[in-house]
């Protein structure tokens, strides 16, 4: 992020034994997204071709929307007595999700599967299925898994466009906020392009910005235009207490097909790197280095903490947001060019992307 703002990870936890799972916030590191695929879904629920009401599209979606728990169990109780009982502790965090396709591909956050031992997907007409994880991407907060579901309660949701998105389109939101299942809110796109961070701590750029409200257990849960396509996955929202404040952000539909394929397909999603993490400089536009990665393609270009990053092969970079999207539209092993100044001096420089470590 180029501004300080507390964004909070909105799966929620439910202490079943031992502590429960916590929510937080992570440090802005800029480089890298998601390698594009030309695969799509094969089939979904039909998205209508003009604008409907909240519970129009309620109606037609909901069965497509899921609710997700995921167990997992810690490390054993550290018992101050050396015969005292060791049990596991088994904690249970629950989130949001949507069917991707007729083969019982469930789209849904990392952040909900991250470290869980069982999962268990639950419909809208109440009936829950065991699933497993088919794969998982941390650097985009995304994950696949296959619920083992016959073939009738499966209804694919049809993806959007993200990219055709503007500010001001209304959207749906539904999910299980608190665990109350099949919950839907509304409001607006408020804003796009931002930038939050992952897990992983890396950049995730070109979210949507939404003040439909979403809270702990809508993670994962599908964001609507008013056609009925999911155009975001919803992830994070900024909050100081951990309760919505009307604003909210959606990993793109866009980057959500990308990468599903990808997963579903067996593939490593790979992601551009460059080594450097960024904030807005003081004065002016651009992107400021604040540390390079040793061994990283930034450190083999010369770049150093304090450079500030003007041009990134040869689109002009106003912020570290513009820097961040940019690296992210590339591929590793991809040859840009930065220009970027230092102590008042201009330079230029050829660098080659990495592959963004694991």
């Amino acid at each position: 992020m180029s501004r300080n703002r507390t964004a909070v990870l909105i799966a929620a936890g439910a202490l079943v034994v031992g502590a429960g799972v916590g929510v937080g916030g992570y440090a802005a590191v800029s480089g890298g997204a998601t390698a594009t695929a030309d695969t799509s879904t094969a089939t979904a629920v039909a998205a209508s071709s003009s604008r409907l009401g909240v519970g129009e599209i309620y109606r037609n979606v909901n069965a497509g929307v899921v609710e997700i728990a995921a167990t997992s169990k810690s490390a054993q109780n550290e018992s101050p007595f050396p015969f005292g009982d060791q049990q596991p502790q088994i904690q249970q965090a629950q989130g949001s999700g949507f069917v991707y396709d007729t083969n019982g591909h469930v789209i849904t956050n990392y952040h909900v599967v991250q470290g869980s031992s069982s999962l268990q997907v639950t419909f809208a007409d109440g009936s829950t299925y065991d699933a497993t994880v088919v794969g998982t991407d941390p650097s985009s907060d995304l994950a696949v898994l296959k619920v083992d579901a016959p073939s009738d309660k499966l209804h694919p949701l049809s993806l959007g466009d993200s990219g055709a998105v503007a500010v001001g389109d209304g959207v749906v939101a539904i999910g299980s906020p608190y665990g109350l299942e099949e919950t839907v809110t509304s409001g607006i796109v408020s804003a796009l392009g931002r930038t939050i961070q992952s897990t992983n701590g890396y950049s995730i750029p070109g979210t949507i910005q939404t003040d439909a409200a979403i809270n702990h257990g809508n993670s994962g849960g599908p964001l609507f235009d008013l056609r009925g396509r999911v155009i975001g996955v919803n992830s994070q929202i900024e909050s100081e207490s951990g309760g919505n404040t009307g604003v909210g952000f959606a990993i793109p539909s866009n980057t959500v097909r990308s990468v599903a394929d990808q997963l579903i397909a067996g593939e490593q999603v790979e992601h551009a790197y460059l080594g450097v993490s960024l904030a807005s400089p003081l004065t002016g536009s651009g992107a400021q280095v604040a540390s390079v990665t040793s061994g990283s393609p930034a450190a083999d270009a010369g770049l150093k903490a304090g450079d500030v990053i003007t041009a990134f092969d040869g689109n002009a970079v106003e912020s570290a947001d513009d820097l961040t999207s940019a690296v992210s539209e590339k591929s590793p092993g991809d040859e840009v060019t930065i220009s970027y100044t230092r102590d008042g001096d201009s330079h230029t420089v050829q660098a080659t992307l990495g592959t963004r470590p694991s």
